[in-house]
């Protein structure tokens, strides 16, 4: 039975992270268990950089983006060095339960942490949504809301300059943040990794709308999106649009890109309480030794979903959903 825990946060940063971390030591020592903070996910964790927690040290950081912990990438944790040193930092500091908050990248480090015989639990936090098991993750709703609020006051602009506007968002392989934003925001045009166009076709559907009375256009485009018809060539996907479409004469347009905006910000009242509930939920399953599971939003309740289940794809993004965008674009 777990009685000395640790938690961290690593990779990219989600809104509500802190949420998290502060339910999951209340609720930890409430339940009886001695809380710590690995500081920088991994790369603490591989050199012992840890402070004790307790309620009144992640007091005031429920309304905070970011993670109190901070965060880093550790490439050092994917080699058996740092492996081996980050098992010491648990020895050493006779931890026996640890939770992990972070995107896949972090949860298949608590996988492997877990094969190792650690008792770990996970919480899922990435503004992609793309882990596998859970509804929801952290961190999505609040990022969600920043894009929408974004396009929004670009598309004040758009229409009183008859422009158009391409909106370059976060998601290299997962365009959920392009669609769900650009169904939300009104966006005439959503491209996505996960549905090819060419920049010929995007063209034409905006000589389309002009046709049709419409002179202003917003063109929401995923990061990770690829046109069929050229080469990057080291240009965003956003920046190739623009230049075509500058080509072919149809509206002036712009480009906007989203960049680490989307991370920031003070999580909504949805992330703050999913945030907590995982938490809540992290800490009972370690108190009663119910490990090698993350937390998962299903159906509205909170389920434990085996680590292992990982490593499988996950569909977030629904054909319907990007058809429904294209039928209220017109």
């Amino acid at each position: 039975m777990t009685t000395r825990a640790a938690v961290l946060t690593s990779g990219g940063d989600s809104p509500g992270m802190n949420a998290a971390i502060r339910s999951v030591v209340r609720c930890g020592s409430e339940l009886g268990l001695t809380m710590f903070g690995v500081r920088r996910g991994y790369a603490g964790l591989i050199e012992g950089d840890m402070i004790p927690l307790d309620d009144r040290s992640v007091g005031g950081i429920i309304e905070r983006g970011g993670t109190m912990l901070r965060s880093a990438r550790s490439p050092e944790f994917l080699t058996s060095d740092g492996q081996h040193r980050a098992l010491e930092t648990l020895e050493e500091n006779a931890l026996d339960g640890l939770v992990v908050i972070g995107g896949n990248g972090t949860l298949s480090g608590a996988r492997w942490l877990s094969e190792q015989g650690v008792s770990v639990v996970g919480i899922p936090a990435s503004i992609d949504n793309d882990i596998p098991g859970t509804d929801m993750a952290i961190g999505v709703d609040t990022a969600l809301n920043t894009v929408v609020e974004g396009l929004n006051r670009i598309r004040d602009t758009a229409v009183a300059h008859e422009r158009a506007f391409v909106i370059e968002v976060m998601g290299r392989s997962s365009g959920y943040i392009a669609l769900m934003a650009g169904l939300a925001g009104g966006a005439e045009i959503v491209l996505l990794p996960e549905f090819p166009r060419s920049l010929e076709d995007i063209a034409n559907e905006v000589v389309g709308g002009v046709r049709k009375g419409k002179r202003h256009s917003i063109i929401v485009v995923a990061e990770g999106f690829r046109p069929t018809d050229t080469e990057l060539n080291g240009r965003s996907p956003g920046r190739a649009i623009v230049e075509h479409l500058q080509k072919a004469g149809t509206l002036e347009t712009r480009l906007t890109i989203f960049g680490h905006v989307q991370r920031g910000g003070s999580p909504t009242a949805f992330d703050r309480i999913l945030a907590s509930r995982f938490g809540q939920a992290a800490a009972t399953w370690l108190a009663e030794g119910r490990v090698g599971v993350t937390a998962g939003l299903c159906n509205g309740a909170i389920a434990p979903v085996p680590l292992k289940a990982l490593s499988s794809s996950c569909e977030n993004v629904e054909r319907a959903l990007y058809q429904l965008v294209q039928i209220v674009a017109h």
